[in-house]
Parts: structure tokens; sequence; C-alpha cells
């Protein structure tokens, strides 16, 4: 094994402070595994430390990458279930305090003193991670590499629209954004039975919303520039839809929820940004609508979801649009930014 490896550094605060440069392959511990990446998923936050516009403190230099799934290349001395060979994906809750109420509840996403991987500790857009072993879970037999390394983005979706919403069969639901985030949520609704399904973009989203009709929404509005709320009203009884999902990375997005949902409606925003909202909140008293946010995920999640990635039942055929060497970190990320691609995969 060489002491050296490659890897997507974010060095600095700046914007575009990100490079590939060589580094140490990291030390284990005795809870810990050395995973060998063999795909990482690039994923919006990625983008937004790229772009120097992230909502978190960044523990800068750090490897970027928090999407991933590999081998076991080296098991700490009490690890217990996981050994060398086996194929594995880590979430993201690289560290924890076991003495947290959050973490003895199980809702260790929940803890505002955790470090993830990519932001607060190193992460995966290299050759090797160091990896808590509680963090693990074993790949289902069929289930590839690049496919399991969006199983994080899928339980990000499962969390805010199975879990944080309430969506029964024939509900309406509007999902804004068709980021990876807006279009994972838009498959979970679609599973959950919504109908109608609409997928809300601006005009430089075309290639997203053609993707958004793919699996399945019924309607795809903004392409245009129309009046979306109009739109909307005009699909059901003229009052609204019954729920939205605000997956879109910009705050002042949650207006254009409060105008789309019914009285007596839901939105989960999921998506996040650090600009103001400067707008009244009258409308979600005056429509007693439930406002509710989602953030993350954790272990009984990841167990449900991975099952429903091999099983087919979550089909990301549409939604992984490139595969890619670590070397093509900076195309990825900008064909990404540009809403060309949905989502890439890097393979170290």
């Amino acid at each position: 094994m060489s002491e050296k490896m490659m890897g997507v550094l974010n060095y600095a605060a700046e914007p575009h402070s990100v490079e590939l440069r060589e580094m140490p392959i990291p030390e284990i511990g005795e809870d810990d595994v050395l995973l060998a990446v063999q795909a990482v998923g690039v994923c919006g936050s990625d983008l937004h430390q790229y772009h120097g516009k992230q909502s978190w403190k960044v523990n800068y230099p750090v490897v970027l990458g928090h999407e991933f799934g590999g081998f076991v290349a080296k098991a700490g001395s009490r690890v217990k279930n996981f050994k060398e060979g086996d194929r594995v994906v880590s979430e993201t809750a690289a560290v924890v305090d076991p003495r947290s109420p959050y973490v003895r509840a199980g809702t260790y996403n929940l803890d505002p003193n955790r470090l993830g991987f990519g932001y607060g500790v190193h992460g995966a857009m290299t050759r090797f991670v160091r990896v808590p072993e509680r963090c693990l879970h074993q790949i289902p037999a069929g289930l590839s590499f690049e496919k399991a390394a969006l199983t994080e983005p899928c339980c990000v979706a499962y969390n805010a629209t199975c879990m944080n919403l309430h969506i029964r069969p024939g509900d309406s639901v509007a999902v804004i954004g068709p980021g990876p985030i807006g279009l994972l949520c838009t498959l979970m609704a679609k599973l959950c039975g919504a109908n109608p399904l609409i997928v809300v973009g601006i005009p430089a989203d075309a290639k997203r919303l053609a993707v958004a009709k793919e699996i399945g929404a019924t309607h795809i509005f903004g392409a245009q520039g129309e009046d979306v709320a109009a739109r909307i009203r005009e699909l059901g009884d003229g009052y609204g839809v019954d729920a939205v999902i605000d997956a879109a990375g910009v705050s002042a997005v949650l207006k254009s929820a409060l105008d789309f949902v019914r009285p007596g409606g839901q939105i989960v925003k999921v998506g996040w940004g650090p600009q103001p909202c400067n707008f009244s909140l009258d409308q979600l008293v005056q429509k007693a609508v439930t406002l509710q946010g989602s953030y993350s995920h954790n272990w009984p999640i990841w167990e449900r979801v991975l099952g429903m990635l091999a099983s087919g039942q979550i089909d990301l055929e549409k939604v992984l649009n490139r595969i890619a060497p670590l070397a093509e970190w900076q195309s990825c990320f900008d064909a990404m930014h540009k809403g060309e691609i949905v989502k890439a995969v890097l393979k170290p």
C-alpha cells in the first residue's frame, strides 16, 4: 500500500479553493476501518463549499465527499461486525459524543455538535478514508458501488418525504427545486402515491425538469418562466396542493411554498441556504400550515433505503448521469452546477 494518495481538498474559505492534492493515507483507531473508496457521489453541499457559499462551519483543509462506499481494507482491533474485503457504505456522522442525549436516542443526526465527513473531518474524494465501525452498513449483493454511494442522498430524501411529511395516495404534492435531492424526493413522493406530483424549477432547470417527468412527475412548471402558483391552482380545486417539499438552496423559496400550499397543508424544508428570507410569514399563520424542517438521517433509514435500492424499488437510472475518475472532479462539479447533469459519481 502506497504511503500517499490524491484527494480533492477544500483548503480555504475563498471561492474555488479546491484542488487535487497529495496527502498521507490515514491512520485508524481500534474502532475504525480503513475504507478503500470505490465510488463517491458529488453532493450539492460539495458544490456549495467549492463556491464558498455553504451555511455550515468547515474545518479547513478538508477532503470533500460524504456519499461513498468501498471495501474494508483494514479493520481496527475492536471492530466486530466487519472484516477486510466487506463491501460497505458509510453514514455521514463521522464524530459524535456518545454521552449526547441525541446520540443515546438514536437521533444523532440532530446533535448540533456532531461532525460530518467532507466538512468536519476528511471525506471520501480520495483513495482511503478512516471510518468508525458504527457508521458502516453492508452493501446488499447485486447492488453496485456506484448506486450504493447514493444511499446517503436517498436517505435525505426518504427522511424528508416519507418520515417528516404525511403523504397519502392521491395527495397533491409539489417539489420545489429539481436538483439531486429534489428529484430523489420526487421519486419518494411517487412511491407514497402522490398524484398530481408537480416539480417546480426555473428556466435554467430545463434539463433536470425533463428528468423529473421521466421519473414520475405528472407536471413540470417553471421552465418557461410562467406563473407557477396560478398553474398549480388550476390543477385542483383552486386552493393549492396538500404538501410542498422545498428542496431549493435559496431561503426565499419558502415564500413560493407558502403560496403553493393549501390551507391546513404541509411544507417540509430540506433545502437550505444562508440568505435572509425578507418576507412575511403571515400566510403560515393564516393558512394554519405545518412547517417541518428535515435534516440528514439515521441508522434505520439507511437500512430501509439500502433494501429499497437493492430490490429496485428506488430506481436511480435517470438520476445517476455520469461516472468519472477522481481527476475529472472539476468538470463533474461544473456540470452539476450548470444543471447539465443531475448526479455524478467519482471513482478514486
